[in-house]
């Protein structure tokens, strides 16, 4: 581009500055119009010679993201709301594509094992159950944080053992030698009205146990067992052996006559009350005791019963169950036994109806009184839990 100026000065030197001037302000203009087709030039050309190679990487790097959600995994340069929306369920699901499945669509379990487990854990709460397919008696779930020393539990439906712990051998098992006690009175059928007297001789000189029954107090054959059972009150227990015909030594043949009677063949009884620790049984002979005073209606009564109040000298006494459990609605109990010595430890033996079934619990040498119940608790959800499993698996519920 050529410019002509027309100047009225003389001086040469100023139509050279004007000259500068005007090519300094005119020279951007210029610039950019030769520049762009030189950038054009440029962006076709990189474009043409790189196209190639793009187009290679952009499919590898598909090829690579389908891999890695594949595996579950989130990985590489996949975003935090990418990797969150990503399954990780389907994981060893070879159909399973990133780009078909939306955030809603969680993916199913595909076994129903696992789909069992989960309604089981929907329907009892905590403490699932760890295997669907696991056997009877391995400890899943609530029933590994069972804590007693001693554990039985059976359903005498199926007569299968549920779950099992320390039950091979014959221990002590404090008051609940009551049960065998009571088994021999109702059998004996003595008179349930008679009066009966503590004496001196009822006073606990093994264990020194206290007692709400001071000497002389005069209750009915039918009140001393209701509060040997339901309260465990060992002079209670001790004057029913008392007055049984033949006196102490014939109570304590007979209850170990009772027992080898009813298949206990690993029990021993040397008095009514329990506190001898040589009052012994396996924990499946407990479970036979369970059922043989279940089919006594006494034993069912007084067991069960929360409350009872007798008269002793001239005034009511109020005793209460030693199981609280039996004030809990949610449990149908229909036979329970408490025991403690130091020999035997916290001990608790229920036959409780549970999913309509009747299960035996047998929890012996724990420690605390809140032990034993709270064991009773994990054992009946684990068992509710474990039944509701076997139903949806489509197997017999044991």
């Amino acid at each position: 581009m050529t410019f002509k100026f027309n100047l009225s000065c003389r001086k040469p030197w100023l139509s050279c500055l004007v000259s500068l001037a005007v090519g300094f302000f005119c020279a951007p203009a210029w610039s950019q119009n030769t520049a762009q087709p030189a950038a054009s030039t440029v962006k076709k050309t990189t474009s043409v010679t790189n196209q190639p190679k793009a187009k290679k990487t952009t499919s590898n790097a598909k090829n690579t993201k389908k891999k890695v959600v594949a595996s579950g995994t989130p990985q590489g340069s996949r975003s935090v709301a990418e990797a969150a929306n990503t399954p990780t369920g389907k994981a060893t699901n070879n159909n399973f594509k990133a780009t078909a499945v939306k955030p809603s669509n969680a993916p199913r379990a595909r076994n129903s094992a696992a789909a069992a487990a989960g309604v089981a854990a929907g329907v009892a709460g905590a403490g699932a159950v760890a295997s669907a397919g696991a056997s009877p008696s391995t400890s899943t779930g609530a029933i590994s944080a069972v804590r007693s020393n001693v554990v039985l539990v059976q359903d005498l439906g199926s007569s299968t053992v549920l779950f099992a712990r320390n039950d091979g051998a014959p221990r002590p098992i404090a008051s609940i030698t009551k049960l065998m006690t009571a088994i021999v009175i109702v059998d004996a059928n003595q008179a349930m009205s008679e009066l009966i007297e503590v004496t001196a001789s009822d006073i606990d000189t093994v264990k020194h146990s206290r007692s709400r029954l001071p000497v002389g107090t005069k209750l009915s054959r039918s009140d001393m067992l209701h509060l040997a059972l339901m309260s465990s009150e060992n002079r209670a227990a001790n004057a029913l052996g008392r007055h049984y015909p033949g006196g102490m030594t014939a109570f304590v043949a007979a209850m170990n006559s009772k027992a080898k009677q009813l298949g206990m063949t690993q029990s021993r009884f040397v008095e009514p009350t329990g506190l001898s620790s040589e009052n012994v049984a396996s924990p499946q002979d407990l479970v036979i005791l369970l059922q043989a005073s279940a089919s006594r209606a006494a034993i069912r009564q007084y067991t069960t019963d929360d409350q009872h109040e007798v008269r002793s000298s001239g005034h009511p006494t109020l005793f209460r169950n030693t199981n609280m459990l039996v004030l809990n609605p949610a449990w149908d109990i229909k036979v329970s036994k408490t025991g403690y010595i130091s020999e035997a430890g916290q001990c608790l033996v229920m036959l409780a109806r549970i999913n309509n079934r009747d299960v035996a619990i047998v929890l012996l040498n724990a420690e605390g009184k809140g032990t034993r119940v709270g064991d009773a608790v994990k054992i009946k959800q684990w068992v509710q839990q474990k039944q509701v499993v076997a139903g949806l698996n489509g197997n017999p519920l044991q």
